[in-house]
């Protein structure tokens, strides 16, 4: 007897590894036949034929038309990722900003929204609220689209256990040892969906590497531009997480032993050279605000002004960005001494600025990295804008309906009444 358990969990589990093949073929790779999935996947036909009857009953795929093949025009049924029922909620809550991004399966999207919010002002209590309001309102949104979700990414700019959901350490936020994911859920209340948190520069980085201006690059940097700077690596195609997971704070490298203090408490963090609310102080001291006050101002309609500026020739603003793309190189040469990476991607309020931030960062990374111009890194200016990580923690939660599509469990009938529901 205990043999035969044996064999129905291995069994259980191979097939499970198997419909999570299939539907990541066909994620990557775009709508195909099932000959086509058994050569690319080296499964047995009559095992893609069987995976496929599945996949097909939960509404994971999609028939999309015949295919003709070969000199007398052999038809072949093409299948494509479908999952339209199926919902994924990434969110993101950051010093001043409150982000959600859902789609369903096949990456349609169908909310995004930001809100601004003094989430370091107002404390973890009132923030998980916020978060919670915005969630909600989101999930509302996905299930009248007909998308039920699947799960709830959140993106935090902080020290993250993974594992446990919890935030460790998130300096900016003046978060210390807070179990986000079951304080989430309390919130969101009776909505069935597992939520997972990670660190926001990490998630951003993965969104990069998937589906950004530097996609499929193996070696590349994210660096988040924010109030706080994150950055997400990813080396050799993999994400470094090291060995508690909590890489990436790239912003509080000192660079500089005289200069001021940073939001952890220490002194002359990279972060307090190039961070967005340092940006703002230098060139418009007139846009800083108090910290507490409601609502918080858009990050996009302070750097917007200061694009603005910049381009009406403004010599503080000018001076101002100028100074930050020095930093921004400095920084960067020590990343690029570290990793090696192929570029660094330039997200948030960087990107929106790369015009004038890029010509000097890069001309102080060349002057300052070791291997001069063999290192061969640029930068580049991200297309994700500051929605680079709660996209990211939506591409998460697809993750894992793609790892586990059993967890899916059978649909309810779409089209067709031949559709058989709760096998």
């Amino acid at each position: 007897m205990a043999g035969n358990g044996a064999q129905a969990v291995g069994h259980a589990s191979l097939r499970r590894a198997n419909l999570s093949l299939v539907l990541r073929h066909l994620r990557d790779e775009g709508s195909c036949s099932r000959s086509d999935i058994a050569d690319a996947t080296g499964l047995h036909r009559a095992t893609v034929s069987s995976l496929m009857a599945e996949l097909l009953d939960r509404r994971l795929v999609r028939e999309v038309g015949i295919e003709h093949v070969g000199a007398v025009g052999r038809p072949r049924r093409a299948v494509a990722l479908d999952g339209s029922h199926v919902g994924v909620l990434g969110t993101e809550i950051n010093v001043d900003y409150v982000a959600v991004y859902g789609t369903d399966l096949a990456g349609r999207v169908l909310v995004e929204r930001r809100v601004g919010f003094d989430a370091m002002g107002m404390g973890p209590d009132r923030s998980l609220k916020e978060l919670g309001r915005v969630a909600k309102e989101a999930i509302d949104d996905l299930t009248r689209a007909g998308a039920t979700p699947a799960g709830i990414g959140v993106a935090i700019p902080g020290l993250v256990d993974v594992a446990r959901g919890a935030v460790a350490f998130a300096p900016n936020l003046g978060w210390r040892d807070l179990p986000l994911a079951e304080r989430l859920r309390a919130e969101i209340g009776d909505v069935r969906a597992p939520v997972m948190v990670d660190n926001d520069a990490n998630l951003a980085a993965l969104a990069e590497y998937t589906g950004g201006v530097a996609a499929g690059t193996a070696d590349m940097v994210y660096l988040t531009g924010e109030v706080g700077i994150g950055g997400g690596i990813v080396v050799g195609g993999r994400l470094l997480r090291g060995a508690d997971g909590f890489s990436g704070e790239v912003g509080h490298m000192p660079v500089d032993p005289t200069g001021s203090r940073c939001g952890c408490g220490r002194t002359g963090c990279w972060e307090t050279k190039v961070g967005l609310a340092v940006l703002v102080r230098a060139a418009t001291p007139e846009l800083a605000y108090e910290l507490g006050t409601a609502p918080a101002p858009d990050p996009e309609e302070r750097v917007a002004e200061i694009a603005r500026g910049l381009a009406a020739g403004e010599p503080r603003m000018l001076a101002a960005v100028a100074e930050v793309g020095r930093w921004l190189g400095l920084g960067g040469s020590i990343l690029v001494n570290l990793f090696n990476p192929r570029v660094i991607v330039l997200g948030g309020y960087f990107a929106k600025l790369a015009e004038r931030l890029i010509p000097p960062a890069q001309a102080e990374l060349e002057r300052l990295v070791i291997a001069g111009p063999a290192a061969r890194c640029r930068f580049l200016a991200s297309g994700l804008g500051f929605g680079a990580a709660s996209r990211g923690a939506a591409s998460m939660v697809a993750d894992q309906v793609i790892n586990d599509p059993t967890a899916v469990g059978s649909a309810p009938p779409a089209v067709t009444p031949t559709n058989l529901a709760g096998r």
